[in-house]
């Protein structure tokens, strides 16, 4: 029987797809486009890739270096102090890059307080121990210090010496309640203050500096403004108008030619030293400790031994220090006393003070006796922090 016409729409699909007729086009038409995407990637485990890992060998040549790696380091072991003899407390044992003899840091003399950075040499290599002070010419002495000219000495130093007479007896009740400091007298002899310089610039030159006599404020280290006495932790001590007046004056006559009787000589146990050239009363200044002044916190590593504490404030990131690497005066050779000993306390005839002198801090060294002619000057380098070594100084 033929199928009848209201046959279901079922037994039309019974029709294999084969044989339906579709124009190519219109199926190509009618597939929708899809992204091929690659397959994605399989990453070994570190388990896997060492178990099929070749085993690599080391060139004969490295083997060689590594031996003698460890031969160096044996040889090192057996490095003893030439002065005291122990090889005890290796990590404060320098070895000296010329003659590879060691040497404890507090057994040298000077002693040497931090680790240096880069090469180092013992005295004997580096040639301190015989170190002399050159001579210089009055017109190197005169460029090195930047001396004014003596028409302008003359006359400022005239006016001077009016303007101190005339304070004097206007402060003169004051004086009974109050003791100032005093300006130092300088050497009459001007051929004799030459010589004075001359010491100085000869340290100076030896230690690659250059002499300045105030603060210095270098670019990347601490600005001018950062030195504000308002950020000391527990305040600072005001320096008077009087005193104030006094510093400037011994600013001048420094401009002038006019130097402190100072005399800086090398001694091979104490390293530079200072000597007094003349007479000096009590409550002088002497000199107002400079150099460069940055953070606390750039200076950390530093191998500079000579950092003075410029300002201690409340947040620890703004502290100060002057830095006398490359720039200072004669202060940078100012030896410091064992004040662990009885005999290294009577040995101080200058106290370091920080004042605030108009608003800014500033770090001066007074005499605090008569200091005779031929002593050595000696201050305490624990004023504030009590920090710094000195049971190993002479």
């Amino acid at each position: 029987m033929a199928p009848s016409s209201s046959a279901s729409p079922a037994a039309g699909l019974s029709r294999p797809v084969a044989q339906r007729k579709v124009h190519p086009s219109a199926e190509y038409r009618r597939r929708p486009r899809m992204s091929v995407s690659p397959p994605p990637k399989k990453f070994r485990s570190m388990v896997e890739i060492m178990k099929v890992a070749k085993r690599v060998e080391l060139p004969v040549e490295e083997e060689e270096e590594d031996e003698e790696l460890e031969e160096e380091e044996d040889d090192y072991g057996e490095v003893v102090c030439e002065q005291c003899g122990s090889g005890e407390r290796p990590e404060e044992l320098l070895l000296c890059d010329k003659c590879n003899k060691g040497f404890h840091m507090l057994c040298l003399r000077p002693i040497v307080v931090r680790v240096p950075i880069g090469p180092w040499h013992c005295p004997h290599c580096s040639g301190d121990q015989h170190r002399i002070i050159k001579s210089f010419s009055q017109k190197k002495i005169v460029d090195f210090f930047r001396i004014q000219k003596e028409s302008q000495m003359v006359v400022k130093c005239s006016s001077a010496q009016v303007d101190i007479r005339k304070r004097r007896k206007r402060s003169l009740v004051f004086h009974k309640r109050r003791r100032r400091l005093s300006l130092y007298i300088p050497t009459e002899d001007p051929h004799r203050r030459l010589v004075q310089m001359a010491s100085l610039a000869s340290a100076l030159t030896a230690l690659d500096m250059e002499f300045s006599d105030e603060l210095t404020y270098m670019p990347g280290m601490a600005c001018k403004s950062a030195n504000s006495a308002k950020f000391e932790s527990g305040g600072m001590q005001v320096l008077s108008k009087e005193d104030t007046e006094t510093l400037e004056q011994c600013r001048a006559m420094y401009k002038r030619g006019e130097c402190p009787p100072l005399m800086v000589a090398f001694d091979s146990r104490e390293g530079y030293t200072v000597e007094a050239d003349g007479h000096i009363k009590d409550l002088t200044i002497l000199a107002e400790y400079t150099g460069d002044v940055d953070y606390i916190r750039n200076r950390q590593e530093d191998d500079c031994d000579s950092m003075m504490t410029l300002l201690l404030a409340r947040d620890p990131s703004k502290s100060l220090v002057i830095c006398p690497d490359k720039r200072g005066n004669i202060s940078r050779f100012i030896n410091g006393i064992n004040n662990h000993s009885p005999e290294g306390k009577k040995k101080q005839n200058l106290k370091c003070v920080r004042y605030s002198v108009k608003g800014a801090c500033h770090v001066l060294l007074v005499a605090i006796r008569d200091i005779a002619k031929g002593e050595r000057l000696y201050y305490d380098y624990n004023g504030y922090e009590h920090e710094y070594p000195t049971h190993h100084f002479v």
